[in-house]
């Protein structure tokens, strides 16, 4: 390693990373800096690592049973939001997109809408026609201080027929972490027009410091009881390879997720739970340490843009490691994700795959190195100005 692991975003070299065999670091050539994949450039937690290694010593690469992991979350949802789920009522699946089809499928019907705040994360759009629901789009309000929860709009939505709302927060792409007040009338509009709440928490982990999550099933509220909220480790503590969420139920949802197929559960991976309980039950350490190098990075961002590339609009986020930038004032015709790889050999996300409202927009991941993120912005200001000159 390069640096001390205590650093965790600065202790992988960017040869050791252009190593690894994930898509972050295979997907573009060798010249081009990748901040496209929602993967952190960071070494395995020291508890995470551990339980792999001794999984793999006495060669447990079996199927996958839940195990500890539903106690495990339990025990972390109490210590760090108040919530104390009953462990007996999860299910393994595995992964969060997966567990959010399943239980969609069981809690709608083919042709009923399924609102989705956008932009949104891309699978979301694609799944929920896949298994033959319709899309309901009901757009953030932007302003000067960033985005925010339209609720009029979402009122109206839901009045129109909707029957779930796939609510994703903390928000991908934005950032954005719903206060409990604001989860609230959510729940109300929620039990007012019967649509059920199904929640993508995989975020939660990551709020930056004076920032709360509220677990949307942990409210006081009929709706928040009859809702699902998915979870994993796998975003916070770089394992999404290794596959295993967990569906969280509230008290009347117990049924809806107990109808989850067995063979949903068997598609989970042993090492995801093996690795999921070890960052659950110990890995809060390093995630401090992870916590306080992205609000660096969250700053050092806003630091450089302002510098170099101050028409492009920065809102930084309260949780997550993506920044979602407005490259609206620079008055391209062309995506500017394109042009960023093209012109400066930086890779970022399209804003387009994220619906329409983020046209102009480039989703970039900062679970780096400073300066590698540093290099990723004057990469970005060198193809503005060979775009402009």
């Amino acid at each position: 390693m390069a640096a001390d692991q205590h650093d965790v975003l600065t202790a992988c070299s960017t040869e050791e990373l252009r190593d690894r065999r994930s898509v972050k670091w295979r997907e573009f050539p060798a010249d081009v800096l990748p901040l496209r994949i929602a993967e952190m450039d960071t070494p395995l937690a020291e508890p995470v690592a551990a339980a792999l290694t001794a999984a793999i010593g006495r060669g447990d690469t079996g199927y996958a049973l839940a195990g500890r992991l539903p106690e495990a979350f339990a025990g972390f949802a109490a210590r760090h939001y108040g919530w104390h789920p009953d462990p007996a009522a999860a299910r393994l699946v595995p992964d969060v997109m997966s567990g959010i089809v399943e239980i969609l499928q069981i809690v709608t019907a083919p042709g009923d809408g399924v609102v989705v705040n956008t932009p949104g994360y891309p699978p979301f759009f694609y799944w929920i026609e896949r298994i033959g629901r319709r899309i309901v789009p009901s757009p953030l309000a932007h302003g000067p201080d960033g985005h925010r929860l339209d609720l009029d709009r979402l009122e109206r939505d839901f009045a129109a027929g909707a029957r779930a709302y796939l609510l994703c927060n903390p928000h991908n792409p934005t950032g954005l972490v719903l206060t409990r007040e604001e989860l609230t009338q959510v729940a109300e509009l929620a039990g007012r027009h019967g649509v059920r709440v199904v929640t993508d928490e995989i975020l939660a982990p990551l709020t930056c410091p004076g920032v709360r999550h509220v677990p949307f099933p942990s409210l006081d509220h009929e709706a928040a009881a009859r809702s699902v909220a998915l979870v994993s480790a796998s975003k916070a503590w770089n394992i999404a390879g290794l596959k295993a969420a967990l569906a969280v139920p509230g008290p009347a949802a117990r049924t809806d997720v107990a109808r989850i197929h067995e063979e949903v559960s068997e598609g989970a991976g042993l090492f995801g739970v093996l690795a999921s309980e070890a960052a659950f039950t110990d890995g809060g350490p390093w995630l401090q340490r992870l916590l306080t190098g992205l609000d660096g990075n969250r700053r050092l961002l806003a630091d450089l843009l302002a510098e170099h590339l101050p028409r492009i609009g920065y809102h930084p986020p309260q949780a997550g490691y993506v920044a979602w930038l407005d490259c609206r004032a620079l008055g391209w015709d062309d995506d500017p994700a394109e042009v960023f790889l093209r012109h400066g050999k930086v890779g970022l996300s399209s804003g387009t795959r994220f619906g329409p409202p983020g046209h102009g927009f480039v989703r970039l991941n900062f679970a780096t190195a400073p300066d590698r993120l540093a290099e990723a912005v004057h990469r970005m200001t060198a193809a503005a100005r060979r775009r402009d000159g």
